[in-house]
């Protein structure tokens, strides 16, 4: 498997993976399916440069996705803190590529100047919550009931991992 920063030819399969998630109801607080066209904002609001995207390439297509965004906007003292999320395509999920995804995000965000990596879901996630705590992320937060998933209420769990002292 091979991982590269992501470019715009890459977002229709990012937005096919992102879509696959709001339809499983566990792993996004988003509702609605996106298009390539509704989503090219939050792609080109992810400066290269400070808070890229990543993708994950096996056989040539896009397996998987990464991405670094902004904490709290442009608070000076959160500077180094980075939201990370995280996505596979359905036929990827439980084969080890979240976890090699989880992996270069720890090794990467220093090369970004991060260093904190804190990371968002809903409580029905429990695959990605096994995957972050096995990465050594820890609980730091809890907001009850806070996401309305039309059929039930989901906590939405703050998970981060301090990368120095």
């Amino acid at each position: 498997m091979e991982i590269r920063q992501a470019t715009e030819s890459d977002l229709p399969a990012i937005v096919e993976i992102y879509n696959q998630a709001i339809a499983g109801g566990v792993s996004t607080a988003d509702l609605e399916p996106y298009t390539v066209e509704t989503r090219r904002p939050w792609f080109e609001n992810h400066d290269p440069q400070r808070y890229p995207i990543f993708v994950a390439i096996e056989g040539g297509a896009v397996i998987g996705w990464l991405s670094f965004s902004s904490y709290r906007g442009e608070r000076k003292a959160l500077r180094r803190v980075t939201e990370i999320s995280y996505y596979l395509h359905d036929d990827w999920q439980g084969r080890g590529v979240g976890s090699q995804l989880l992996a270069f995000a720890i090794e990467e965000a220093p090369r970004w100047n991060f260093r904190v990596l804190v990371a968002m879901l809903l409580s029905g996630n429990e695959r990605s919550i096994r995957l972050l705590e096995k990465t050594g992320f820890q609980l730091w937060g809890v907001l009850p009931r806070l996401s309305d998933m039309g059929d039930r209420y989901c906590d939405h769990l703050y998970y981060g991992l301090h990368l120095e002292g």
